[in-house]
């Protein structure tokens, strides 16, 4: 290490230090709570601080100009990886949650989550909407330092994993509070906020210091049931301002221009709520001791306005993988504080932590740090950094696929394993269509060599790395273990994932042999036809033929062994195989 970068990252641990100093010292006198709010599909642009001219974000405006922004932050193509290196501090691709469906969107429960160290500390800990790291024991927020939760399952209300009483509701959800499926009275968002609200209230009136993860479904689809008077303000207007590009030269899509407004009421509803959050901490006297953290999970779920970048969620172009981050904290941040250095959603764990002044378990080791310097804009010796960000579908990563590696000026993409990356300046090519490969050679080979570093070190995290984690059936701590099509594991000739003829399988360990009650809910295909059911749990298989007029049976009292197994389940009417929508396991007493 040369002396220049020894002083630098002398100075940054110096700065670092005396932020958890600052922090400790203000903990002492009043208790700082921390709330960390997350959107699902916005996009990162979609903001009226970002320059979207259509937009109503008059909240959300106010919290940036009224705090501290990061304004290149990154985050990863989709949901499911951004929420574990969100919660964990590190790459995902360390935690075995690399994907959003087809159990490749669960968490190993060995990671320890930010709510798990917070909770020691004295903190009380809730999440309000959106977890998709896993929805059965081991891996649900409350096995992971959460005490208090309500969420819905899966990635999605009106995804596979919802509730057959959901229906696909945003208006009146089936949710999940603390383990109970409950109908709701309301708009989805509304609930969260509201809850999270009362979480806080109820923790203050005690002097206790709250940490809420707030994560919304929306703007995440299905649009169907979005606030109406918000719906048809942004349906009357005109949207070609909307996606950074005339449509006029384009043919116009009604249904875009549809979507777009029922997403930007969507949006607009969530400002609404952070208007109302804000006013509640006031009320209840914790406005200034609370740290507020705003971001995106991802680039936006269409073709939207991106400012001078390209890319839409999913991709690992700048308008894929950028998001805001706000942070908003009166008692230690200056109002109007921009600071553009280079930072990502890994890097939010630790910042909480100085934040609180509560310690980092010596054994965890983190591939984040913390930015609290930067938004303070007081680490003027900030040492130069890369991110990595990666996705793509499969069972596991393949290197040098749809990823990226991002420094303070350039970037190097990559699409497919075997082609070589592409080098970018976003100082002068924010649009990044000018690759320097060729004429910057030395930079292109140091950058695909930090990201092959990279690639092997978190693929060797744990032995079988990115062996998908196993669902626990049997436990005490969930008596009923629902197995659905967001984590099974394809298996079936007939459509991969969630189409009605799919088939999957379930990786388990069953904790307890015993007798068990196994219910298999399906979909009919024709009405006359009876249902032939097979269910095999390892080397047990159980049969069944069920009257035409029914879709669902139970398996009573059958016989379960301990110990790795998988679940397989086979719908059959006539010719037509399929799996099944839920299953259920219960342990009988």
């Amino acid at each position: 290490m040369t002396f220049c970068k020894s002083i630098c990252l002398l100075s940054y641990f110096i700065v670092s230090l005396s932020f958890c100093r600052l922090a400790a010292d203000a903990n002492a006198a009043k208790h700082t709570n921390v709330i960390l709010i997350m959107t699902d599909d916005q996009g990162g642009w979609d903001y009226g601080f970002m320059g979207n001219k259509i937009l109503n974000t008059p909240n959300l405006d106010a919290m940036a100009a009224g705090g501290a922004r990061l304004s290149r932050f990154y985050v990863s193509p989709v949901c499911t990886p951004t929420r574990a290196n969100l919660m964990t501090g590190r790459y995902n691709y360390r935690t075995r949650a690399i994907d959003t469906y087809i159990g490749r969107a669960m968490m190993e429960p060995e990671e320890t989550t930010i709510a798990e160290v917070l909770a020691p500390a004295g903190y009380k800990t809730g999440i309000f909407g959106k977890w998709h790291l896993g929805d059965s024991y081991p891996m649900r927020p409350q096995d992971q330092g959460f005490q208090e939760v309500l969420v819905h399952r899966g990635g999605g209300i009106g995804q596979p994993s919802d509730p057959p009483e959901g229906a696909g509701k945003y208006t009146d959800p089936v949710l999940f509070h603390n383990g109970e499926q409950k109908r709701m009275k309301g708009y989805c968002t509304d609930i969260y906020f509201d809850h999270a609200m009362k979480f806080i209230e109820q923790n203050e009136s005690q002097d206790k210091p709250t940490f809420i993860y707030l994560a919304t479904n929306a703007p995440h689809g299905p649009f169907h049931d979005v606030p109406e008077d918000l719906r048809q303000k942004y349906k009357a207007m005109d949207l070609n301002d909307a996606y950074g590009f005339d449509l006029n030269k384009r043919r116009k899509n009604e249904k875009l221009f549809d979507d777009t407004s029922r997403i930007f009421s969507m949006i607009e509803n969530i400002d609404q709520n952070i208007g109302k959050l804000f006013q509640h901490l006031k009320k209840i006297g914790a406005y200034e001791n609370t740290l507020v953290l705003f971001l995106n999970d991802n680039g936006p779920n269409g073709p939207r306005f991106v400012g001078a970048h390209r890319g839409m969620k999913g991709r690992v172009n700048e308008g894929g993988i950028r998001s805001v981050l706000l942070a908003h904290w009166p008692a230690q941040l200056k109002a109007g504080t921009v600071n553009n250095r280079i930072a990502a959603h890994y890097d939010v764990f630790p910042t909480i932590l100085a934040a609180t002044g509560v310690d980092k378990p010596e054994a965890l080791k983190l591939d984040g740090v913390n930015v609290l310097p930067l938004l303070q804009n007081q680490a003027e010796s900030w040492p130069e950094r890369a991110l990595f960000l990666q996705w793509h579908r499969g069972d596991e990563p393949t290197p040098r696929t749809n990823a990226a590696v991002v420094t303070q000026n350039y970037k190097m993409t990559f699409s497919k394993e075997n082609e070589p990356g592409k080098l970018f300046d976003l100082t002068k090519d924010p649009a990044e269509s000018k690759d320097l490969a060729g004429k910057k050679a030395k930079l292109a080979k140091k950058l695909t060599r930090q990201y092959n570093n990279w690639f092997s070190d978190v693929s060797s995290t744990r032995p079988d790395n990115y062996a998908p984690p196993r669902i626990h059936v049997g436990n005490s701590k969930e008596p009923t273990t629902v197995l659905t099509r967001q984590d099974w594991r394809y298996s079936g000739p007939k459509g991969k994932g969630w189409t009605r003829d799919a088939r999957g399988n379930w990786l388990v360990t069953v904790e307890q042999a015993g007798a068990y009650d196994i219910k298999v809910q399906f979909q009919k295909q024709e009405d006359r036809v009876a249902t032939e059911l097979t269910v095999q749990v390892g080397d047990d298989q159980f049969q069944a033929k069920v009257p035409a007029d029914q879709s669902e049976f139970v398996f009573k009292n059958v016989s379960l062994h301990q110990g790795k197994q998988t679940v397989d389940v086979k719908v059959a009417e006539g010719s037509i195989e399929r799996g099944p929508m839920f299953v259920y396991l219960t342990k009988n007493k």
